[in-house]
């Protein structure tokens, strides 16, 4: 994402609301104060994103999310733009603070116009204060229609605190849900708006804590902790003078199908990349002979079955498996002899789909399921999984134990049971590529090789894969394959850099 500044706390909507209630009760603050700072903030982000929008219109409703509304609409005018206020909720039934900021926004010679329907043609910037955190059921009519009628319009969408539609735990779409090219959130950052449905929704993220006292704001409970590589790097250290390759790890790439092969490689190299002292990769003997053709400091073996393993297990210190194995029987063989193993492991793509046949518990691997694998491990469908990935994550964890790593936009890190769960906040959609997922493996397992507790290496190198994606997008987005994203983790994953930057 690359957002600006933003907070690591995330906030479930209940914990956001208390938080409300705690700073109205400080002196000098009150929910009307607190209105008007927010109608401030989002002003400032008008004038430095769109400072050429002369016609704004704002779309409100009937909660304090429309009376942050009405308030920006006051500002706005006063700044001498032309403002119209379109409202799914009659006046006379607003109630409280943004009732008092309705008759603020008439009293200043603004009117409210009801909606019918549309919205005005020659609006260069339209604002979404139509509902807040408060939303638990799908939209409907006129609030569903209204929602269309943003997106469909070719001017951007500044969202108040949250896109109208998007749960604001959970970051699911209910029923519709605004597309904005903005959002600007208060006193709390949201959890739903990082993962799941929620990037693709925000926009351009800001964040504004409408200063209430950072006292408040440290004391609250966090619901999740949002990461990214900036915060991640530091934890590379720097590599010692005297480091050998025996001190770098030794990973054992399990996986290779015929048909397949690609993934095993792409795994295998990124561990390199990634900082591994020697990768080995057990393959299918019909391919093994040519998989390093191009990358030779990979040492690769064809292995018939699970008992040819043995000796490459006795040399490892980790096994990460799963790209490429295939869930046919030579890919159970290996994935059962493995199981044998005492070596930690990183566990992905298909040793995940045979995992969901057996459903076992252990507390040294770490599994990064994609949302369709997650829902084959639980169960249920992905769309199921896409619903809560919060609960996903939770349940996933509490069923197979280790370190759970659910990938999407927003990938969720679970780790011990008391501790939140984390958020990473870097990466784009250009990642969305074959490939991407066994590059995460190696660079996870990688880490693990090199010392790193299996929660850490899976939030560093969460963070560094996107980073790198994010890097590899300099060039490009759309076309972006999972080579890319190898080619920028070297340079990313340079303890070095991390040290002096």
């Amino acid at each position: 994402m690359n957002q600006p500044s933003l907070p690591h706390a995330l906030h479930r909507a209940d914990q956001a609301r208390a938080l409300d209630r705690a700073a109205c009760l400080q002196p000098d603050l009150s929910g009307r104060e607190l209105m008007e700072r927010a109608a401030r903030a989002a002003q400032r982000l008008v004038a430095a994103r769109w400072p050429q929008a002369r016609r704004v219109c704002v779309l409100v409703g009937g909660g304090n999310n429309g009376g942050d509304g009405y308030a920006l609409a006051r500002l706005l005018r006063r700044a001498g733009r032309e403002v119209r206020v379109l409202s799914l909720v009659a006046p006379e039934r607003l109630r409280h603070e943004a009732a008092e900021a309705c008759r603020d926004w008439r009293a200043a010679g603004g009117s409210v116009e009801p909606w019918r329907g549309g919205l005005p043609e020659d609006a260069e910037l339209l604002v979404d204060a139509l509902l807040g955190i408060g939303l638990e059921r799908p939209l409907r009519e006129h609030w569903a229609e209204a929602v269309r009628a943003l997106n469909a319009h070719p001017a951007p969408v500044l969202a108040l605190d949250l896109p109208t539609g998007l749960h604001a735990d959970r970051g699911a779409v209910l029923g519709e849900v605004v597309r904005a090219s903005a959002t600007i959130s208060f006193i709390v950052l949201k959890q739903g708006l990082l993962t799941g449905a929620g990037p693709g929704c925000c926009g351009r993220l800001h964040w504004d804590s409408l200063g209430v006292p950072e006292a408040l704001l440290v004391a609250a409970p966090a619901s999740a902790r949002r990461i990214d590589w900036a915060g991640q790097r530091a934890c590379l250290g720097v590599r010692r003078r005297d480091a050998h390759k025996g001190q770098c790890g030794h990973v054992l790439v399990i996986g290779g199908a015929p048909g397949m092969s690609g993934a095993a490689r792409l795994a295998g190299e990124a561990a390199l990349r990634a900082g591994a002292g020697l990768v080995t990769i057990a393959t299918h003997p019909a391919h093994a002979a040519l998989l390093n053709l191009t990358r030779p400091e990979l040492m690769v073996h064809g292995v018939e079955h699970g008992g040819d393993l043995g000796p490459l297990l006795a040399r490892a210190d980790l096994v990460a498996i799963g790209p490429g194995l295939g869930r046919e029987a030579w890919g159970r063989g290996l994935w059962q002899r493995v199981l044998e193993c005492r070596l930690p492991l990183v566990v992905d793509a298909d040793a995940l789909n045979l995992l969901a046949e057996q459903s076992l518990r252990r507390d040294d691997w770490v599994l990064t399921p994609h949302p369709g694998e997650a829902g084959r491990l639980l169960g249920c469908g992905t769309a199921a999984v896409e619903a809560d990935r919060f609960a996903a994550l939770a349940t996933l964890r509490q069923k197979y134990g280790g370190v759970l790593v659910l990938k999407g936009a927003g990938t969720l890190v679970a780790d011990a049971d008391a501790t939140p769960p984390a958020v990473c906040s870097d990466g784009n959609p250009g990642m969305a590529t074959a490939g991407a997922g066994d590059v995460l493996t190696g660079v996870v397992a990688a880490l693990i090789g090199q010392g790193m507790d299996a929660g850490g290496a899976a939030r560093v190198g969460v963070c560094l894969h996107a980073a790198a994606g994010d890097r590899a997008a300099l060039a490009g987005e759309r076309g972006m394959i999972a080579g890319d994203i190898i080619e920028a983790v070297r340079a990313l994953a340079d303890g070095r850099e991390n040290h002096h930057a």
